[in-house]
């Protein structure tokens, strides 16, 4: 799953994620990601942690409390203060991976081969 509310982002991720062989749904914020997670649950969530309505760090929180198993890649481009303040909070959090923006897709594509055991 990819969470990014910034539609370009999201169609890019989709897209390698795709071109790398994997199943991809769409959410344009972390309230609309945990909603499609608890409906039906994915294996590894790519979200941005900079969003309205529901930020990344709580997405992260709850996915970790509701779906342990999940794997979960922080994004962030950092908005006003860099991704630097955002990124250690998101691993703390519980993000197997964290990439700040902008990232190589081929190193994000090799992560989530990696965590989901396929590398």
């Amino acid at each position: 799953m990819v969470i990014d509310d910034d539609d370009q982002m999201r169609v890019l991720l989709r897209q390698v994620m795709e071109w790398a062989g994997y199943e991809v749904v769409e959410a344009e914020d972390g309230r609309a990601g945990i909603h499609l997670q608890r409906r039906q649950p994915v294996d590894l969530v790519i979200t941005d942690l900079i969003m309205p309505e529901q930020e990344g760090l709580e997405t992260i929180t709850l996915l970790r409390k509701e779906f342990p198993q999940t794997r979960i890649i922080a994004i962030s481009g950092g908005g006003r203060i860099g991704p630097e303040a955002y990124l250690p909070a998101a691993q703390e959090l519980g993000a197997d991976r964290v990439f700040s923006k902008p990232f190589d897709v081929r190193e994000l594509a090799g992560a989530v081969k990696e965590l989901l055991g396929h590398g």
